[in-house]
């Protein structure tokens, strides 16, 4: 064969075997093992601390809602694909700038965590194939995950480390670096998985780190050595088709 067309099927072959396309392999495997085509369309119910919600999607719509008792009644707020809206007792309230931004980042920032993998398609996530690794005997993937500003939120600068497990394709561990209130590093590992409307469903052990030093990416070894702090667990209950 020319040397000329050897050298460009080399190439070929190596661009379509990139890190990239071997992240964007794992992620659509894991949406599909997670839930497939049911996060398009589905109307789910659960109960996150004081907080009720309630997730709607039908492919391109959505309407995410929770309702919670506070200090002067009961609370229903919004976010939908016109905004964010808030009742106070069944009467609407007017949101400034800070809040309103507060509860679109605090709605957005539950449901997507709650249907993790599913947004990692979403047009601003940028993803990267960090190679493998063992956490706690079992095979996984890892891939590093970081957002474009445009489309990207309030936390675009916010970097996401996910494991997937080689053979089940399930997402079982994250850790990530964020930026809000000073900022920090978190690492959850997942359990209580179960399949509800036809969706993986999780519960997190929610950790911190002991040595700030370690990079992102190797906080499954500080797993492995017993270095990571507990410090929460999140618990979705209740967890319903409507």
């Amino acid at each position: 064969m020319h040397l000329l067309a050897t050298s460009l099927i080399i190439a070929l072959l190596s661009f379509s075997t990139s890190d990239n396309d071997i992240a964007q392999k794992i992620v659509d495997d894991a949406i599909k093992a997670h839930g497939g085509k049911k996060y398009e369309k589905l109307h789910i119910g659960f109960k996150f601390r004081k907080y009720l919600y309630e997730i709607k999607r039908n492919k391109g719509e959505f309407k995410y809602q929770r309702t919670y008792n506070g200090d002067m009644g009961l609370y229903t707020e919004v976010l939908d694909n016109d905004g964010v809206s808030r009742q106070l007792n069944a009467e609407n309230v007017e949101l400034n700038g800070k809040t309103y931004n507060s509860v679109k980042e605090s709605i957005n920032s539950q449901v997507y965590f709650a249907l993790l993998p599913f947004a990692l398609n979403d047009a601003a996530v940028n993803k990267e194939y960090l190679g493998e690794a063992m956490v706690e005997g079992e095979p996984y993937h890892k891939i590093k995950v970081t957002f474009d500003q445009e489309g990207g939120g309030e936390d675009f600068e916010d970097v996401f480390i996910y494991w997937f497990h080689k053979e089940k394709k399930t997402m079982d561990y994250l850790a990530y670096e964020f930026h809000v209130n000073k900022g920090g590093f978190r690492f959850r590992k997942a359990y209580n998985s179960r399949k509800v409307g036809g969706i993986i469903w999780q519960d997190y052990i929610n950790y911190k780190e002991s040595d700030a030093t370690t990079p992102l990416e190797d906080y499954d070894q500080l797993l492995e050595q017993g270095k990571l702090i507990e410090l929460s667990r999140i618990e979705l209950e209740d967890v319903k088709e409507m």
